[in-house]
């Protein structure tokens, strides 16, 4: 697959609209050179050690468990490095990842599908609700300095073993999830949410938990359990020039959750589930974290998950702000899947989660045929209820061109939680087979919006 080069530090990559005039409001984008300029990935020593020097076999059966954890313990303890999977196939359990490692993959990493290789327990998040469960497949807690580089595979095996059939009804997920969500709003300690063995929580692929100097590059993430790539309260992330595939429920492609300073930039993700969904928690427990996501950059991605491109939620009870999104495509042509996506945008929560999506903003998304609809925000997500402000607010969407969907434009509102300053402008949709849905957008702003060759313009 083709690879995008790293972002230039000057020149064209960061060629944004200059700051308007004293007096005029300023231009959100504006803000992005800056939060660009704090992402610096990590740099390592040149220092290597090769997994095989430790007792690795790369045949495919062998279960090479130990020698990765001795490879990154004498890469840590050395001052860091870089930890090489060479050519072959490597079965393994958990990677635990210690700071000033970079897992350099040249091979093909396979994880195992039994659950005991990801045990004992340790602190994660499931679906934005904190516990103790299987260890996700590459995990750190509390690091710093850390990657994943390329060219390799991690193939998570999420089909093959346990894993798809824990979610299905009687497999056990759907008692432990209800379980779990119960101990968040009850405020039980986190630590008696103890899950792991004789649960069915599914383990996420890739998660980083309270780390800072963040870099996954150049791999190619296959088939995890679920969620794939999870920072978590982590920040300073370079994500780029990865491809996710994922045929699970729930594969998200890429969840930063209670994050600051992300760049995510030259993926592609075909997943099962959303693309890229910023997250905060969710209900009573992401309140008490209380720690927002904030700093997000998109750019240059290729979305064909089922769900949505770019997703806010609906895990977000401690609140997202200012996401940025922009050049990325939807579907194409040159990337057929097996999934259609269902919404370019999606915004989602609802009135039990609280906190507040607070700007969003999107340009220069083109696509084709999804299955439903452009930009959807919703505030009735689920159709979960409570006593909580359901908020969504400064989303501008411009220069959006796609061919191809139920609807251009569906705001989902709720009046005791109107939408508020939504922009769409300079956008162009064709294919669309039914009319726009707007309820409870009372300050929407359509200009040259075009539906079908009709231009929608509101108020």
């Amino acid at each position: 697959m083709r690879r995008r080069t790293l972002l230039k530090a000057s020149g064209a990559a960061l060629a944004l609209p200059r700051p308007p005039a004293s007096g005029a409001p300023a231009d959100p984008w504006s803000r992005v050179p800056r939060i660009l300029a704090r992402i610096r990935p990590p740099a390592f020593p040149h220092r290597f050690f090769d997994i095989r020097r430790y007792g690795a076999v790369g045949d495919g059966t062998t279960k090479n468990t130990l020698a990765f954890r001795r490879a990154v313990e004498a890469c840590h303890e050395a001052g860091g490095g870089h930890v090489v999977v060479p050519e072959g196939v490597f079965l393994t359990g958990a990677i635990h990842l210690l700071s000033g490692v970079d897992l350099h993959v040249r091979g093909t990493v396979l994880f195992s599908t039994d659950p005991a290789d990801y045990l004992p327990v340790v602190l994660t998040r499931f679906e934005g609700t904190e516990c103790y469960n299987y260890s996700p497949f590459i995990y750190a807690h509390g690091r710093r300095d850390l990657a994943i580089t390329g060219p390799g595979t991690l193939d998570g095996q999420g089909m093959a073993g346990p894993w798809k059939s824990w979610r299905d009804p009687g497999g056990g997920a759907p008692a432990d999830q209800e379980a779990l969500r119960g101990m968040g709003e009850r405020g039980v300690p986190v630590a008696e949410r103890v899950f792991g063995a004789g649960h069915y929580l599914r383990p996420n692929m890739v998660q980083f938990y309270r780390c800072r100097n963040i870099l996954i590059r150049d791999v190619t993430v296959l088939e995890p359990a679920m969620w794939t790539l999870h920072p978590v309260l982590s920040r300073n992330i370079l994500i780029q020039d990865v491809d996710v595939i994922g045929r699970i429920n729930n594969s998200d492609g890429c969840d930063p959750e209670c994050c600051e300073d992300v760049y995510i930039t030259g993926c592609r993700f075909h997943t099962e589930d959303d693309s890229i969904a910023v997250k905060s928690g969710r209900d009573e427990d992401g309140l008490r974290v209380g720690t927002p996501s904030r700093n997000i950059v998109v750019r240059d991605c290729v979305f064909s998950g089922r769900w949505g491109g770019i997703a806010v939620g609906s895990e977000m009870s401690g609140g997202v702000y200012d996401v940025f999104a922009e050049d990325c495509r939807i579907n194409p042509l040159d990337f057929p899947g097996r999934y259609n996506p269902r919404h370019p945008v999606f915004l989602k929560t609802n009135k039990k989660r609280g906190g507040a999506i607070d700007g969003v903003y999107v340009r220069r998304f083109t696509g084709r045929q999804i299955d439903r609809d452009c930009v959807y925000l919703t505030t009735r997500y689920s159709g979960q209820t409570g006593d909580r402000p359901a908020v969504i607010r400064n989303v501008h969407v411009q220069d959006m061109v796609h061919d191809g969907a139920r609807r251009a434009i569906n705001l989902e509102g709720l009046d005791s939680d109107p939408f508020r300053h939504i922009r769409i402008e300079r956008c162009d949709f064709t294919g669309i087979a039914e009319p726009n849905v707007i309820e409870s957008a009372p300050d929407l702003v359509l200009r040259k919006v075009f539906v079908n060759g009709t231009e929608v313009t509101y108020p």
